[in-house]
């Protein structure tokens, strides 16, 4: 009797840790943010003159996406969007001097989603706009990775800052970032991780180590397809955006260009290198196969085209940034997915990935099937926003903006990639306006900090106060 009841105990102990280790564990997560970071990454082939191994070799693991968009071209609110799951339009974060933790309660992050869920959420870096930190949100996160060296006599062209630093890679605070996560991923974890190591480089300063500049001999650099008049058939709330009399003026009257675009070039390549000792540890790790890696930059960046520097515009140099993900077991290596995908969409295929319930407030939708297979059907636009009721749509074939004046521009993607020609005026391409305008936010929040906003509001965007938990627009 007792050696059967022994026997009995020990076969139904046996079935429940067979269960037990048949269970899968949750899969972690490795979030890499890049600042700055534009569509010159060598797999995207908008610029061959960027040497990026390392980004390359990642995309190479899993699913990069040749059609991806920021929620808005500014770090603080592209951030603020992408972690919360509420757009700029909703949020009413805008811009950079907006804080957004007036608008968007502890309670809706990604970051509290994973710790609710059991994870061990840490990071480094700039993962929001540092300007606004809520380190509440996280388990942990590294206090701080010190300044960066200083240059010694030129510092570049007025705001444009640049030159080469007689230093060690080690002496800039993206080492010490990077180490960060390094550290993370040799260690032992008692609970599966959420880790965000975010990069400021290529973020001007575009000052790195010299060998980054040798990289890219002055002599060799071109300078980016550009057009001359480029901003002729632009109406006048896109010219102001551009700021011509600006950053162009000056970079064209002091001669140095080229000079900016190999400083540039020069940032990325050091930003690359940091990035390839980020994967190589996770590749060390006993973690490779069970992690997540999700990478994306968090907005673009123009030098001379359309005489605009930096980001702070609608266009495709401003709003693309490389997205690329790895999913063990689902994506496949050497997979590209042509699919226009905006940013929003990360926060919910996060959590699908992970098994976690998609809070009701994401502004976004799971893009696990394209994960799956690059070329399912997927018909939502990415929608960018800059600053209050100024709105970019963008399709596989088209880009539409509409500024909060009611100037518009559109560009025929498929015959023009460097949107030369602006459509918007010819009334043969009406209805094609018509229908991308129908992604346009019915509803636009005032901005929270106080910008000047149009003092006439159209019909249907009437304000509504800040609030933690505001529902999505349709």
């Amino acid at each position: 009797m007792i050696r059967n009841l022994l026997g009995l105990a020990l076969t139904l102990f046996g079935s429940i840790s067979v269960a037990e280790s048949a269970t899968p564990a949750r899969p972690n997560v490795l979030f890499i943010a890049v600042d700055d970071l534009n569509h010159w990454v060598g797999y995207l082939g908008r610029n061959p003159q960027t040497i990026t191994p390392n980004i390359d070799k990642l995309a190479a693991r899993g699913v990069r996406f040749t059609r991806s968009y920021c929620a808005a071209p500014v770090c603080n609110p592209s951030r603020a969007a992408l972690m919360s799951g509420l757009r700029p339009f909703t949020s009413g974060v805008y811009e950079n001097n907006n804080d957004w933790r007036t608008a968007i309660s502890e309670d809706l992050p990604l970051t509290t989603t994973f710790r609710k869920a059991g994870y061990y959420v840490c990071g480094a870096g700039k993962i929001y706009h540092e300007a606004y930190r809520r380190r509440s949100e996280w388990d942990d996160y590294l206090a701080g990775a010190g300044p960066d060296p200083a240059p010694t006599g030129d510092t570049g062209v007025g705001g444009i800052k640049f030159a080469p630093l007689d230093c060690k890679d080690e002496d800039l605070r993206e080492w010490k970032i990077v180490q960060y996560g390094i550290d993370q991923l040799l260690k032992k974890q008692a609970k599966p991780f959420f880790l965000a190591v975010g990069l400021h480089k290529p973020h001007m300063p575009w000052n790195v180590p010299r060998k980054y500049y040798d990289l890219h001999p002055l002599d060799k650099v071109q300078l980016p397809p550009h057009l001359e008049k480029d901003l002729d058939d632009i109406p006048p709330a896109g010219v102001r955006m551009a700021r011509p009399e600006g950053d162009h003026a000056a970079m064209l009257k002091s001669g140095r260009w080229k000079e900016a675009v190999q400083a540039y070039l020069a940032a990325i390549s050091y930003a690359d290198a940091m990035i390839g000792r980020l994967l190589d540890a996770l590749d060390k790790s006993e973690y490779r196969h069970n992690t997540i890696i999700c990478f994306w930059g968090d907005h673009g960046w123009h030098l001379g085209e359309k005489e605009h520097w930096r980001k702070f515009a609608l266009w495709e140099e401003a709003t693309r940034a490389p997205l690329i993900w790895v999913a063990p077991g689902l994506t496949k290596p050497n997979s590209v997915c042509d699919r226009t995908v905006d940013f929003m969409t990360i926060y919910p295929t996060l959590t699908d990935l992970c098994g976690l319930p998609t809070p009701k407030h994401i502004q976004g939708e799971s893009i696990r099937a394209l994960l799956a297979d690059p070329k399912a059907p997927w018909d939502k636009p990415a929608v960018t926003t800059h600053k209050f009721m100024n709105h970019a749509v963008r399709t596989e074939g088209w880009r539409y903006i509409r500024y909060a004046n009611g100037d518009e521009e559109l560009y025929d993607e498929s015959k023009d990639p460097y949107e030369w020609t602006n459509l918007a005026s010819r009334p043969e391409f009406a209805g094609t306006k018509s229908e991308l305008a129908k992604h346009l936010p019915k509803v636009n929040h005032p901005d929270i900090g106080g910008v000047d906003r149009p003092a006439a509001r159209k019909p249907g965007n009437a304000a509504r106060k800040p609030g933690a938990n505001r529902k999505p627009e349709p």
